[in-house]
């Protein structure tokens, strides 16, 4: 998708990373280099992509302030990155040394907050009190989730329903905050609104299940962080829930012990209790299942290019391999 005809949104994308540059400047240096070091690092620009693609898949007729709201949520984003890199300690993301660990948790910390406050600065230059609402929430419900998951770490008894609960507050709300803002500066319908919104849960939930899948079965080099960073961290995602579930007793042990301790010293062991009892598997028909009910929320939105790529970003997200 690298020509305009091939993605409908390449102008729109542009403008928003000249947006995201211009409104990274600070006065403060270090603000000006942390901050291009973690928003330039490659990420994929996934969620700021989809405030355009439903805004404009509902209408939109306006010039910039679909741009405006796509970089904020970028900002939300990157923002939450380097704060979850400082609670989990994180060494490496994206292929490259994490900021904390260049320049230290005090500074990551500060500029993630510089990020949520110029995010919020660029909203209240859009001017619509329903999309600070919806921003507000989003954030908050995003804390919750992070201190939901820090709750659970080392606990081995995590039913699927928490871990649902945390990925939905944690990773899915921004997802929905992104189509659900493209559609309210579009001035659609309600029924239009929900059904965007749905869409972004969904896509959220089933890309983070897939995220979760890749720690144990992904290659280090290609995803750019470790194989097994949630275990080392004694995260219990999806993948261990449900190979707790269907493990022998001895190998249940295992798992038991390897959560409540953390660290790697049981990784083979457990990479291979995950592979024999089919939870890598489990875990992506889930995400499957979610992407489908993404595409099924959009069947009431008119036909269009951004439908259709708003659908093909679905099918690509449960199949992903990076």
């Amino acid at each position: 998708m690298s020509t305009v005809q091939a993605n409908p949104i390449a102008l729109e994308m542009d403008h928003v990373n000249t947006t995201i540059v211009e409104r990274l400047k600070s006065d403060v240096v270090l603000i000006n280099q942390l901050s291009a070091y973690i928003i330039n690092s490659g990420g994929k620009r996934l969620r700021p992509q989809l405030v355009l693609l439903a805004a404009l898949a509902s209408g939109y007729q306006g010039k910039d302030h679909h741009t405006t709201a796509a970089a904020t949520i970028e900002f939300i984003h990157t923002a939450t990155l380097l704060h979850d890199d400082v609670v989990d300690d994180s060494k490496l993301r994206r292929g490259r040394d994490t900021a904390n660990e260049v320049w230290g948790n005090e500074a990551a910390v500060l500029v993630g907050d510089f990020l949520y406050s110029r995010a919020f600065e660029m909203l209240v230059e859009i001017g619509d009190m329903r999309i600070m609402e919806i921003m507000a929430s989003t954030t908050n419900q995003i804390a919750e989730g992070e201190v939901m998951q820090l709750l659970n770490v080392n606990n081995a008894d995590i039913t699927v329903d928490e871990y649902r609960k945390v990925i939905e507050a944690k990773t899915a709300k921004l997802f929905e905050a992104a189509t659900r803002v493209g559609a309210v500066l579009a001035n659609g319908s309600g029924e239009m609104e929900e059904a965007l919104a749905a869409y972004g849960s969904h896509l959220g939930i089933a890309f983070q299940l897939v995220d979760d899948a890749l720690d144990y079965s992904g290659d280090s080099k290609a995803l750019g962080k470790n194989v097994g960073d949630d275990l080392a961290e004694g995260k219990p995602t999806l993948p261990l829930i449900a190979a707790l579930q269907k493990a022998t007793e001895s190998e249940q042990k295992i798992l038991r012990h390897a959560i409540e301790n953390g660290g790697r010293e049981h990784i083979d062991d457990v990479l291979k209790i995950v592979e024999a009892t089919g939870s890598l598997q489990t875990t992506l028909e889930m995400a499957t299942s979610e992407a489908e009910l993404a595409i099924q929320s959009l069947s009431k939105l008119p036909a269009s290019n951004y439908k259709t790529l708003l659908i093909e970003i679905a099918h690509q997200a449960a199949t992903r391999t990076v």
